[in-house]
């Protein structure tokens, strides 16, 4: 990776908020200068303002400026003293070092270097022949340390650490026992990469990067609401969870049927396990088919009843008028549901829900699909048998997985909009699966979200908001590495994504360099946007005070995240994925992306940039030939007004 250096104008650029080229925060597995993996071009001396600014906000008077908060940042870091091949963001900074050691790569072999770890990452550099080997990686991403052999280890290279990532890579390093240096790296690695563990904050909260782009302001929920058309005859917005006191782990503003009274939901609250009753996720601008969530009736082995529940699904059912039913779409395997009523769960009876139909999608447990990615990793990193690769890879069941979620998701996508009848979608507590299953069939349906803002709007609105524990569910600076409710279920809704994307790969803004952006940040804790594990505990941490949101980062570079193929007039309509075998690829741009063997020759980032380039200006030509045209047929003569023919940006 080539080490970025302090540029004249930088302090310039960002006292007036332009982030510098080469501050950029993201992820980047292109393989440069023989590194296994780099993490992105870091900024010695990035762009900053004060916590407002950073938020994309005036400063008040009173407030420091931006340029006065870059040189104050400026001139902490340099009293660090820390190396010039060492990147660091504003607000980082170095808190161990270690000399002589030695990384094994599975790669390329012994990589004899200098080992760096700061609050916010593991650093490692390659010295002698190695000196242009780089290894980046946000401590956010680290679930297990473990200590390699002891005093009394002999043998070359057998005494050191091991450092496993939750992005499928093992790091193993090795120490020399005269320099004592060990324990003290182990000892910082695990309070930085296990902040609440040991009552330190996440780096997010020391990051003071500024962006010219709010990411905050990306997802309003009135705002999203009234796009769909809301309030109607039949539904409505309710605040009644504004304190957060109704449903703990529900947004404050939702929407439920017009006719549901504030008493009618608390009854119903009472009868749905974590009080998450049935919400608005989408409705159809046509018919007025809905989607709405909830998590599982408590029904128990009583069979009980909650003729307040029933008269609640049967408003959701009046207001569309296409139809004289409803059908409860239930994630999980009947057996699971049937077995959930021993712990006082259940799902809906035909029987009592007249106007229902149930179906059972067959979408296993949080635990079946840790296990499954565990078995993906042993066959990814860091060796791949070719001989047995296909048999590996079905051993894990990851691809069934990723085809049952998807079929899930076609089905509702289907029912809503040809039988235009209405969806109620829950697993067990409506938070895993549940928005599995919402946010990919809103994505078939709604054009909107499969635009770079829709699609950010699609994730705050049925991930983040709705409850879905990203914190507990990827392990954010817990060191309970063995935690039995971690669990991949928002991978694989990206993996979902990125196979639909390859079905119809027109009909998407974003590119794949944005779904693994957004997975990587998901684990660095760079960003507030994927910490903690509902909205109400975001609102008590201040996160959007406090931290900058990912949509910042990703909006402020839009051009890296572009699909030069995307056509948005054709595809302003459904679109249904075919879930089949035949058709579920596995994601080696994702999963196998550390090994080097695997990775394109060419960086398809840099191809994809130049092709939105070229694309634009085939539009400003057409744009100008139309001119011309429409000149013509009036009799005008083209002037000199009109805009000059340029040459292509891009080199053929």
């Amino acid at each position: 990776m080539a080490d970025t250096e302090v540029e004249d104008g930088a302090d310039e650029a960002a006292a007036y908020g332009r982030p510098r080229e080469g501050s950029v925060s993201s992820l980047d597995t292109t393989n440069v200068s023989g590194s296994e993996s780099t993490t992105g071009s870091w900024s010695k001396s990035t762009n900053s303002s004060a916590s407002s600014n950073r938020r994309g906000e005036t400063p008040t008077v009173g407030e420091p400026t931006a340029t006065e908060s870059l040189q104050a940042l400026q001139e902490e870091n340099n009293k660090l003293n820390y190396p010039e091949n060492l990147p660091l963001l504003l607000g980082e900074k170095i808190v161990e070092s270690a000399h002589e050691v030695t990384y094994l790569c599975p790669f390329q072999g012994k990589v004899k270097g200098n080992l760096y770890v700061t609050n916010y990452k593991l650093f490692f550099q390659g010295t002698e022949r190695h000196s242009k080997f780089v290894l980046d990686v946000p401590v956010g991403t680290i679930y297990r340390v473990e200590k390699v052999g002891g005093q009394t280890s002999r043998g070359e290279n057998s005494y050191g650490l091991e450092v496993f990532c939750k992005d499928l890579r093992n790091l193993r390093f090795a120490h020399k026992q005269e320099n004592h240096d060990r324990r003290q790296v182990y000892e910082k690695l695990q309070s930085y990469a296990f902040p609440l563990s040991h009552k330190l904050p996440f780096f997010a909260f020391e990051y003071k990067e500024y962006y010219p782009e709010n990411g905050w302001s990306v997802y309003d929920p009135v705002v999203e609401l009234k796009r769909m058309g809301l309030p109607t005859e039949s539904w409505k917005i309710s605040r009644i969870n504004e304190t957060y006191n109704f449903a703990d782990t529900y947004p404050a503003i939702f929407a439920v049927p017009a006719d549901a009274t504030d008493e009618l939901l608390k009854q119903v609250a009472e009868f749905r396990s974590r009080q998450r009753i049935p919400i608005l996720s989408w409705l159809h601008p046509v018919s007025q088919a809905s989607i709405t969530r909830c998590s599982q009736p408590l029904v128990g082995m009583g069979s009980k009843r909650s003729k307040e529940d029933e008269k609640y699904l049967q408003y959701i059912m009046d207001a569309n008028a296409e139809s004289h039913k409803i059908v409860i779409m239930d994630a999980r395997p009947s057996v699971n549901a049937t077995a959930n009523k021993a712990r006082g769960g259940g799902y809906e009876s035909e029987e009592v829900y007249t106007f229902a139909e149930v179906m059972f999608l067959d979408i296993h447990n949080i635990h079946v699909m840790r296990e499954s990615l565990r078995k993906l990793k042993d066959i990814c990193y860091h060796t791949v048998d070719d001989a047995h690769w296909l048999s590996n890879l079905e051993s894990t069941h990851w691809l069934e997985h990723i085809k049952v979620v998807l079929a899930g998701a076609v089905r509702i996508a289907y029912i809503v909009d040809n039988q235009k009848t209405s969806v109620v979608v829950h697993c067990s507590d409506g938070w895993d699966r549940t928005s599995q299953l919402t946010a990919l069939a809103m994505l078939m349906l709604d054009p909107y979200y499969r635009t770079v803002i829709g699609f950010e709007v699609l994730i705050e609105k049925e991930w983040i908001s709705m409850g879905h524990k990203f914190a507990q569910r990827h392990g954010h600076g817990d060191k309970n590495h063995a935690d039995a409710f971690r669990s991949p279920n928002f991978l694989q809704f990206i993996d979902c994504v990125w196979q639909i994307t390859k079905q119809f790969p027109n009909a998407f803004e974003f590119n794949e360099h944005f779904l693994i952006t957004i997975l990587d940040h998901l684990y660095s804790c760079l960003f507030g946007t994927f910490l903690f594990n509902c909205e109400r505990e975001r609102v008590r941490e201040q996160v959007k005070v406090k931290t900058v949101s990912l949509w910042s980062h990703i909006n402020s570079n839009r051009d890296e995240f572009i699909n030069p193929m995307f056509a948005s007039y054709p595809h302003q309509h459904v679109i249904f994925p075919v879930a089949s075998m035949r058709r579920i690829e596995f994601w080696a741009g994702y999963y196998l992306r550390w090994n080097p063997r695997t990775r394109p020759l060419e960086p398809i980032q840099q191809r994809q940039r130049e092709l939105v380039q070229l694309k634009e200006y085939l539009e400003r030509e057409v744009k100008e030939l139309q001119k011309q045209i429409e000149a013509r047929d009036f009799g005008i003569e083209p002037g000199s007004g009109s805009p000059p023919r340029v040459a292509s940006p891009v080199n053929a």
